[in-house]
């Protein structure tokens, strides 16, 4: 940009200008160039963000307990790193979600934030990378590896509880409409010819239950998500980090997240294997289909009004014709499948990525990161208008 100011950063394959303003560093920019794709930056995805602050702060408390990371230092990473989670410095994270190397820029990308600032709580200044190191400090007993991952684990809980919530809402809408429809008959069809009376009480206590099943059972598959492989390391054997940092670690995580993780009861597998996504994804697809079939429902139950059924009659939200007056559309309904649509996408793209990975790690995390958050946050906000 005409007039930005740059400072030159240094890494291993040569010199770098890094806009002055930026907290994040050299490793960054070179990922920008690498990455640039789908036009979504990490910095759309706040919950992940947050996440990695969690994880850095939690690391460098627990470092600073292991007697590996002096306590000074370890406090201003520790503080700058909360100020990430809180998302207070969400478009200093410019790169592309999905990227390769398994992560490895998103990983610096928060470590050179993180060790920039932290340097500015001490006095310092941006670029220096004295007295924090992004590597030797940030990074202490920690890898990609395992911090990507359990980044993503700790985002998706998040993400889906909010989903939840707006799953929820619209449970609890359909069983309203089951409240005040008192004794009203309406009259059963299957396949799609008359069929037998049924009260539009019942109705809508199946759709209400239908949610609440779905939810219930994606409630459960996020849950999956609590046990983290942090204090993995590169392949899970937990090489550089010291004895006890695992412990200390996820303690600290639970009390920074809010969330009660765990370890992964098996580290080598967690890192090799993302097979519970593909539940997660499952059970946000569950959730979708039957959603969209109620909203189906309630679609062809509104036709017409003169030509179709015309048996029910959707609030008007939106004008619907450009040429004929007076139209209206059943618009949230048609929102509803549509977010069902890319769901199903999403679930193909997630069991891909699942099963691309080989040997000793999955690098396909990116991928699920973009369409699996993507995927839970549309499905809450569009059961949340739907209700």
């Amino acid at each position: 940009m005409a007039g930005e100011q740059f400072r030159t950063e240094h890494d291993s394959l040569g010199s770098v200008l890094v806009p002055a303003a930026a907290l994040y560093g050299a490793h960054t920019v070179r990922a920008l160039a690498n990455f640039t794709v789908s036009g979504m930056s990490l910095s759309e995805r706040p919950s992940f963000i947050s996440a990695l602050g969690s994880v850095k702060a939690a690391a460098a408390q627990a470092n600073a307990a292991c007697g590996v990371l002096d306590e000074r230092l370890a406090g201003a990473i520790a503080a700058a790193a909360r100020e990430v989670a809180r998302g207070e410095h969400d478009a200093q994270f410019p790169i592309d979600i999905v990227l390769g190397g398994g992560g490895t820029a998103v990983n610096m990308n928060a470590n050179e934030v993180i060790a920039n600032r932290a340097n500015e709580l001490l006095g310092g200044t941006r670029g220096a990378y004295a007295p924090v190191s992004p590597n030797d400090h940030v990074n202490r007993s920690q890898s990609t590896n395992d911090v990507y991952p359990t980044a993503l684990a700790l985002a998706t809980v998040a993400t889906g509880r909010a989903a939840l919530a707006g799953i929820a809402r619209l449970q609890a809408s359909f069983a309203a409409q089951a409240e005040r429809a008192g004794g009203l008959e309406r009259l059963a069809r299957t396949c799609l010819q008359d069929a037998v009376p049924i009260t539009v009480a019942a109705t809508h206590r199946a759709q209400a239950h239908a949610l609440g099943r779905t939810g219930a059972a994606l409630s459960d598959a996020l849950d999956g998500l609590l046990a983290v492989p942090l204090g993995a390391t590169a392949v899970g054997t937990g090489i550089g980090a010291p004895d006890g940092y695992r412990e200390r670690v996820l303690a600290l995580l639970a009390a920074e997240s809010g969330l009660a993780v765990t370890g992964s009861d098996d580290l080598v597998d967690a890192l090799a294997n993302l097979d519970e996504y593909v539940a997660v994804a499952a059970q946000v697809l569950r959730v979708a289909l039957v959603a969209g079939k109620l909203a189906s429902d309630l679609r062809l139950l509104s036709s017409g009004p003169v030509g179709g059924l015309g048996e029910l009659r959707l609030p008007a939200v939106q004008v619907g014709s450009s040429i004929m007056p007076g139209k209206v559309n059943p618009v949230l309904p048609e929102l509803v499948l549509q977010v069902g649509y890319e769901a199903r996408g999403m679930f193909a793209i997630v069991a891909a990525a699942v099963a691309g990975g080989e040997l000793d790690l999955n690098v396909m995390e990116p991928v699920i990161t973009k369409h699996l958050l993507a995927s839970l946050h549309d499905l809450g906000i569009a059961c949340e208008l739907f209700a």
